[in-house]
């Protein structure tokens, strides 16, 4: 079997289950983005882009697509498990994947606990009988159970819960459109793309960086990469098209809520958690409201998290048994294909962390801030090993692929991470400088990075 060999060729086993097909791959992606992933952070994006949410969300795409398509070409040329920490470390060189491995690892270890938070705070919101801590330790306990059954398990489910996700969505568009057609809100305008009055890159950029935060997931395709039965070409192909579905679905929806936000003026000045509810109370009354402040509530607590443990414990892994992590975390499953250690520490520092940063009142800007970071860089390290091995080291005459289109991608990341607010630039180097003191220590130890397998 070509995947197989692909494998053994690079020196590992085939240990992880081969059941994913590209529909899998896709509705993975699209659980792990979340299709109504604005509902939550909407008012944000608003406010940052000086009343453009849809230009910030169409330039996240755009820079997200030439993301894909570097993933694509070191998906194929490395069809391993670990994204970018695979891709850079054989790319560029090893030191340099384990810190790009580390900044990624910055947003897979936080992303559980940042969906755990928002969606344990919405449910307490509804159900106020129920602590918030209480509703996170249900969410971590019940995705936890998932995950350690198999990859089989977690596919069948999000696939129902995308369903639920876009029929709500759709109730909320089809209505949205009525009431704007009825003469509520502002009425059909361009202004969520382009308002001349408010616009410069800079507000552009420093929204995208925001925005991006419902984007990041659809990397986490790239780890299935050694469970899917298509191999690297379907997982490159899966990448584009949830990330192209995702796109035009955020666009549709902060367009509608924008031109239903029921005080624009007040949102600009000061930006608010619940913007995309109001905007929907706007459209349909309270029911709508509750509706969509629900479907966030569990689309954040039970489908994105289910799928951002499955994305984490698969890096966690692809490190470890290259002994770049404690071995322990490399253990897979006999029974279920998972590596189940790695699972089970998604698990504990989720509730961990969780639970602490409950107790905080900017807990969520915080993981926010940390998250995005982390992705951009790594995104960024990711166009440099598209160049560094094809076009440097195999002399590839694919210049547009190879070459042009990773130095515009890289570009467009780099103005988004030097317009990210000044706490998320200084979260994001701090936690480089702990990686260079770990790869200190491993030198030091004499483990120093190497992505050799051991059959």
């Amino acid at each position: 079997m070509r995947t197989q060999q692909n494998i053994e060729q690079f020196g590992y086993r085939q240990e992880l289950r081969r059941g994913v097909g590209l529909a899998d791959l896709v509705f993975y992606g699209l659980a792990f983005m979340v299709p109504i992933a604005p509902f939550a952070i909407f008012g944000s994006v608003y406010a940052a882009s000086g009343g453009m949410p849809v230009l910030a969300y169409l330039v996240g795409m755009v820079a997200l697509l030439f993301t894909a398509a570097s993933y694509a070409q070191m998906v194929k040329a490395f069809p391993l498990s670990g994204s970018v920490y695979n891709y850079a470390g054989r790319g560029i060189a090893p030191p340099v994947g384990f810190l790009t491995g580390w900044m990624i690892l910055l947003d897979y270890l936080l992303v559980p606990c940042l969906l755990y938070l928002v969606a344990s705070v919405a449910m307490n919101a509804s159900v106020p009988q129920v602590p918030v801590w209480a509703w996170l330790i249900i969410f971590v306990a019940v995705n936890t159970l998932i995950n350690l059954r198999g990859i089989r398990m977690t596919v069948k489910l999000t696939r129902i819960m995308i369903v639920v996700e876009l029929v709500v969505l759709a109730l909320f568009l089809l209505i949205g459109l009525w009431a704007l057609l009825q003469g509520k809100g502002s009425g059909f305008s361009l202004s969520p793309l382009f308002n001349a009055e408010t616009f410069s890159w800079p507000v552009v950029f420093a929204a995208v960086s925001v925005a991006v935060l419902s984007f990041l997931g659809f990397d986490g395709i790239s780890m299935l990469v050694e469970e899917s039965k298509g191999g690297s070409a379907e997982v490159g192909r899966a990448m584009r098209t949830a990330l192209l579905l995702a796109g035009v679905l955020f666009i549709v929806q902060v367009w509608v809520a924008a031109l239903l936000v029921p005080d624009p003026a007040g949102l600009l000045a000061r930006p608010s958690d619940t913007a995309f509810y109001d905007a929907a109370a706007v459209a349909g009354g309270e029911w709508l409201r509750h509706l969509t402040s629900f479907a966030t509530a569990l689309s954040w607590g039970l489908v994105n998290t289910m799928v951002a443990q499955v994305a984490v414990s698969r890096l966690l892994y692809a490190m470890a048994r290259d002994r770049q992590l404690p071995s322990f975390l490399a253990k897979v499953s006999v029974r279920h294909s998972v590596p189940a250690n790695a699972i089970l520490l998604i698990c504990l520092l989720s509730m961990g962390l969780g639970l602490w940063m409950s107790t905080r009142a900017d807990g969520v800007t915080l993981l926010s801030s940390l998250i995005n970071m982390g992705a951009m860089v790594a995104f960024i390290v990711l166009h440099v090993s598209v160049i560094v091995h094809h076009s440097l080291r195999q002399g590839s005459d694919d210049v547009w692929r190879h070459l042009v289109a990773p130095l515009i991608g890289a570009g467009i990341l780099v103005f988004v991470v030097i317009n990210a607010n000044l706490l998320a630039q200084v979260l994001g180097l701090i936690w480089l400088g702990a990686g260079v003191l770990v790869l200190i220590a491993l030198y030091a130890l004499g483990r120093r990075p190497t992505l050799t397998g051991h059959l």
